[in-house]
């Protein structure tokens, strides 16, 4: 029996050599990859499991920790020569190692600081989400990082393939304050671009209104028929693709509607740090809306992921343009500060951000003696806006060097001298209401090119509600006393209580001429029921709308970079001699044959009055029934009769 274990316990000792031989030769033979793999997947198994491998995991993961600084190392050296020299059309790329996962979407934000020359403060807020993901291919997309779910369903769901919302209060002084970066009419503007797998596109813009309507809290579901028309050439595609059929395009206008806390509040909701970090700290609403401007906007549109266009990203675009009155706030002092303005710092970038930067504009003064910034920075940025090359001072908000030792940035400006010339806009427009009476009347439209030896050509759409009836045979068209006749015109004659007036022409503009747009038209009468609660306060006829392609002072570059500024990006330059603009003019106010309405409300006193007095009385003599009831005896009187029947005496 000795024996007999002996042998097991030798043979079981021998299995185990041969065990921890073939573990120790498959070890040897493992390449280093299946190492680094190893550790990334289970870390767990790497630290050992038993006391025989306790030293071999150290070693493992040194050499995986090494390997990984030289990936990284290498992955940060091939992003930032990238940086320098692959060029961009929309949207940032980032070209990494295979192993690591290519980010999927990117989140950037922007403030722009422009002094004007009238004395008042421009700032321009833009914030720009990046997805590469695709909503049209049906796949239903469940994961939401950075992008609103709320747009994104309303993308999937209707097929938009372009989207532009505005909601502005006030009206941009272009001769006081230049060109805006993003310019938009008073009151609410709405314009989408639909998949043309569409079908019904009428009532999926009637569905896609009252969703709107809900997510930005307005009163974008008036919009219908009645204030709907489909432009032929004014408005095209801002993204990529080829659909440019005007029947999947809905234009709609609500001149009216004022805009308030109610519209920013939603609209701060959807960037992806709320207003609890970065630049939308500064986005409190009494102090935004206590400003002679303020225009917030929503833009969804399909651009190129990289420069050879291979993938397509969704851009969504929040802008937020506000003008400040700088005696206002300042009580008559000549200076600024973002706290003066905001009431509030900046104390970091928003975290999910990967580009948070503040640009100030000195192009009218590079030599600081007209006005003075503080604090001082070293980073300068030229960008080409509006035709012009522009000077900026640059803030990195990602960079902590930027807040100094406070942990806070006020930037400071204050004005020494309020001498300077304003350059002046190359095109500008006016709209006006002539006539007397309130039968007839003129609608003027003016149209200035301040160039001095270039004429251009310009693109004027209209759209008059169905109420104010056109004598399209009346229109006029003249330029420096002489003829200008327009080389196209597109005319939608409306229908009563069904669509409005659509009117698009293409007019040559004179160098440094004015251009006279003359139409008359009549009043119609209105159904009682059809009159606003306030009818002698007027009708608003929305903004004419003039897009070009204005000369440029200097030579543009049609190779964009990912270095672009956000504010100088969302047009797109394809000539070098020219860039787009679009220009909106005022809004109208139109007074109507408005009837007395004290009248009905008399008629309806009356006539109630006869209905209650004289009918009622009448009512009820012929349907009363009248009946006699003796009244009940007194108490002295019912005490005697139970006197007198106790005594057996007949009651009284």
């Amino acid at each position: 029996m000795a024996a007999h274990r002996c042998s097991r316990s030798a043979l079981l000792l021998v299995l185990c050599s041969l065990c921890l031989f073939s573990i120790a030769e498959s070890q040897e033979t493992t390449p280093a990859g299946d190492h680094r793999a190893t550790g990334v997947d289970n870390p767990q198994s790497v630290t050992g499991s038993t006391e025989q491998m306790a030293e071999q995991p150290t070693v493992v993961e040194e050499e995986e920790e090494e390997e990984e600084d030289r990936r990284w190392e290498a992955t940060r050296d091939e992003v930032e020569t990238e940086n320098t020299s692959a060029p961009d059309t929309s949207a940032p790329t980032f070209e990494v190692h295979s192993s690591v996962p290519k980010p999927k979407d990117d989140f950037q934000e922007e403030l722009v600081i422009r002094p004007l020359h009238s004395g008042d403060i421009y700032a321009s807020f833009q914030f720009r989400t990046l997805w590469e993901t695709d909503f049209t291919t049906g796949n239903k997309v469940s994961h939401y990082r950075l992008f609103p779910k709320s747009l994104g369903q309303v993308i999937s769901k209707f097929s938009v393939r372009e989207l532009h919302i505005s909601f502005t209060q006030g009206y941009w002084r272009t001769m006081q304050w230049g060109q805006p970066f993003l310019p938009s009419p008073p009151g609410a503007e709405l314009w989408v671009w639909f998949q043309d797998s569409v079908t019904d596109v009428d009532e999926t813009w009637k569905e896609l209104t009252n969703v709107l309507s809900g997510i930005f809290c307005a009163s974008l579901n008036f919009i219908d028929s009645t204030n709907t028309v489909q432009p032929s050439a004014s408005f095209k595609p801002l993204g990529i693709g080829n659909v440019t059929d005007h029947r999947f395009l809905r234009y709609a206008t609500l001149p009216r509607e004022i805009v308030c806390t109610e519209n920013l509040t939603p609209w701060k909701k959807l960037l992806p740090c709320g207003s609890k970090a970065g630049l939308a700290v500064l986005l409190k609403s009494e102090k935004l809306f206590h400003s002679s401007f303020h225009s917030q906007a929503v833009h969804i549109r399909p651009v190129c992921k990289d420069w050879q266009c291979k993938t397509k990203s969704w851009e969504l675009r929040q802008t937020l343009n506000v003008v400040f009155d700088l005696h206002t706030p300042g009580q008559g002092k000549q200076e600024w500060s973002l706290f003066k303005m905001f009431s509030r710092t900046l104390t970091e970038a928003c975290p999910l951000a990967s580009s948070s930067k503040i640009y100030v504009d000195i192009t009218d003064d590079p030599q600081g003696e007209q006005f003075e910034v503080s604090p001082a920075t070293h980073l300068l940025s030229q960008a080409m806006v509006l035709g012009d090359r522009r000077t900026f001072s640059l803030y990195d908000l990602t960079q902590q060097i930027t807040f100094g030792t406070v942990r806070s940035l006020n930037l400071h400006i204050r004005w020494k001298s309020s001498e300077g010339d304003m350059l002046r806009p190359l095109l500008h427009a006016e709209r006006y209401v002539a006539g007397y009476g309130l039968q007839t009347g003129e609608i003027h439209t003016l149209m200035y090119n301040n160039h001095p030896y270039r004429g251009f050509p310009v693109l004027l759409m209209d759209s008059v509600p169905w109420y104010l009836r056109l004598y399209i045979h009346t229109l006029t068209v003249t330029s420096k006393g002489k003829d200008n006749k327009p080389s196209y015109i597109h005319y939608q004659p409306s229908k009563d209580r069904v669509r409005p007036h659509l009117l698009e022409m293409l007019v040559q503009l004179p160098p440094n001429s004015v251009t006279e747009v003359t139409v008359q038209f009549e009043r119609a009468l209105l159904k009682w029921t059809e009159y606003t609660p306030d009818p002698n306060h007027g009708f608003y006829v929305g903004s004419s709308v003039i897009s070009s392609l204005v000369p440029s002072i200097v030579a543009m570059d049609t190779n964009s970079t990912r270095e672009q500024p956000l504010f100088s990006s969302f047009f797109p330059c394809k000539e070098e001699s020219s860039y787009f603009m679009r220009v909106y003019t005022e809004p109208l106010l139109v007074n109507l044959p408005t009837p007395d309405f004290s009248m009905p409300y008399n008629v309806i006193c009356l006539t109630c009055t006869v209905v209650a007095v004289g009918y009622g009385s009448l009512y009820n003599l012929l349907t009363r029934s009248f009946q006699i009831e003796e009244p009940s005896p007194g108490l002295a009187k019912r005490l005697a009769n139970i006197i007198r029947r106790m005594r057996g005496v007949p009651p009284l």
